[in-house]
C-alpha cells in the first residue's frame, strides 16, 4: 500500500515540508533509504545522511535545524523516534493482515472459533478447542485437544500447543515455540533405570504475553505452569514445569529455570541465565547474562551476577580480579622465592 506525505502527516500529528503527495510504499533506515521509501532521523550520529539519502520522506524532530539543502520530503514532529515506532507498528498491522481459512486444513466439528480468524495451510485443531475473535493461527500450527485461547492471539508458523493449555488474550507465540511440552520428570529406580512420571498440569498463559522462537514451556507434572500477564519472553527460553512468572518480567535468550521455582514480577533475567529448582526469585530481581541461581533471592529490586550469584558490584570487583590472575600468580611465585631465600639465610640481592 502506498501513503503520502500528507496521510502519515495526519496520522502522526506532525507538520509536512516539502511535496505533501509524495508516495511511499516501504520503511528504510536513513542511510538505505531509497526512492519510495520512509524513514526517520533521532540520532545526532545519523544527521549526515538527511542530506544525502534517496528516502522520500524523512521523519525529524521539530527543533531538528538544517545546514544544508535535503532532497526528501520533511515531516516534522515532538519526537520521530516515538513517531517512527508508531508507523513500524501500523506497517507490521497491515502486513499481517490475514483473513480466512486456507486448505488444507484440519478443524475439528467440535472446536469453536471467534469472528475474523485467519488459518492458514495445515494448521491442526484439535477436539474441544476454544479459539477467540480475531485470532491469528499460521501455517502448520498444531493445537492439541481441549486448549483455549483468547482473543487477538497469534500463533506463527510451526508452533505448537499440546493438550488442555490456556491462552489468554492478545498472545504473540513464535514459530517452533512448544506450549505444554512434558516436564522433565523421571523417578530413579534401584537398578539404574529411570522410570517416566506422567505430566498430568497443563500450561496458563495470561493476557499480553509474547514467547520468542524455539522457547519451550513445560505442563505442569500436576496443577499449571504459569506464565503471568504482560511477560516478555526471548527465543530459545526452557521453563520447566510447574514454574511461575510473574507479571511484566521479561527473559533473555538461552535462558533456563528448572521446575518449580518461583519468579517475582518485573524481574529481567539476563541470557544464558541458570536457575535451579523449587527457588523463589523476589519482585524486581536483575539478572545479568549467565548468572547462575542456586538459592532463593528474598531482596527485592537487587541486580546480581555470576556464578554462584553474587550482588553486582562485588561480581564486578571478582572478575577484575579474575583478569588479573596471571600477573597475581607470578607475584605468588616470586614472593614464595623470596621467603625460601630468606629462610635459607640466602637473599636475593
Amino acid at each position: 500500500m502506498q501513503f503520502t506525505a500528507q496521510e502519515i502527516s495526519l496520522l502522526l500529528n506532525g507538520t509536512v515540508e516539502g511535496d505533501a503527495f509524495v508516495k511511499v510504499d516501504g520503511l528504510a533506515k536513513i542511510e538505505d533509504g531509497a526512492s519510495g521509501s520512509l524513514s526517520f532521523l533521532s540520532n545526532p550520529k545519523y544527521e549526515q545522511f538527511l542530506y544525502t539519502t534517496n528516502a522520500s520522506i524523512v521523519i525529524i524532530n521539530n527543533d531538528q535545524q538544517l545546514t544544508g539543502p535535503v532532497k526528501a520530503t520533511l515531516i516534522r514532529v515532538e519526537n520521530a523516534y516515538s513517531a517512527f515506532t508508531i508507523l513500524l507498528e501500523q506497517y507490521n498491522t497491515i502486513k499481517l493482515n490475514k483473513k480466512g481459512v486456507e486448505e488444507p486444513s484440519f478443524i475439528h466439528p467440535t472446536a469453536q472459533i471467534g469472528a475474523d480468524p485467519y488459518i492458514g495451510a495445515f494448521a491442526y485443531i484439535g477436539t474441544n478447542v476454544k479459539i477467540g475473535d480475531n485470532c491469528k493461527i499460521y501455517p502448520n500450527v498444531n493445537i492439541g485437544d481441549n486448549v483455549t485461547i483468547g482473543n487477538n492471539v497469534t500463533l506463527f508458523s510451526g508452533a505448537t500447543v499440546y493438550f488442555d493449555c490456556v491462552i489468554g488474550n492478545n498472545v504473540i507465540v513464535h514459530s517452533g515455540a512448544v506450549i505444554g511440552s512434558d516436564g522433565f520428570g523421571f523417578a530413579p529406580n534401584p537398578d539404574g533405570t529411570y522410570t517416566k512420571i506422567a505430566q498430568i498440569g497443563n500450561v496458563l498463559i495470561e493476557d499480553d504475553v509474547e514467547v520468542g522462537a524455539n522457547t519451550a514451556i513445560d505442563r505442569a507434572t500436576m496443577g499449571s505452569t504459569i506464565i503471568r500477564k504482560g511477560v516478555k519472553i526471548d527465543n530459545l527460553v526452557q521453563i520447566a514445569h510447574n514454574v511461575e512468572i510473574g507479571a511484566h518480567t521479561v527473559i533473555a535468550g538461552q535462558a533456563g529455570i528448572s521446575g518449580s521455582t518461583k519468579v517475582g514480577k518485573n524481574a529481567v533475567i539476563g541470557g544464558q541465565v541458570g536457575i535451579s529448582g523449587h527457588l523463589n526469585i523476589a519482585n524486581g530481581t536483575q539478572l545479568s547474562a549467565q548468572t547462575g541461581i542456586n538459592s532463593s533471592i528474598t531482596e527485592e529490586g537487587k541486580v546480581w551476577g555470576g556464578t554462584p550469584y553474587m550482588s553486582y558490584k562485588e561480581y564486578l570487583r571478582a572478575h577484575s580480579k579474575l583478569r588479573r590472575l596471571p600477573e597475581i600468580d607470578k607475584k605468588v611465585h616470586e614472593l614464595e622465592k623470596l621467603i625460601e631465600e630468606l629462610r635459607n639465610g640466602n637473599p636475593a640481592k
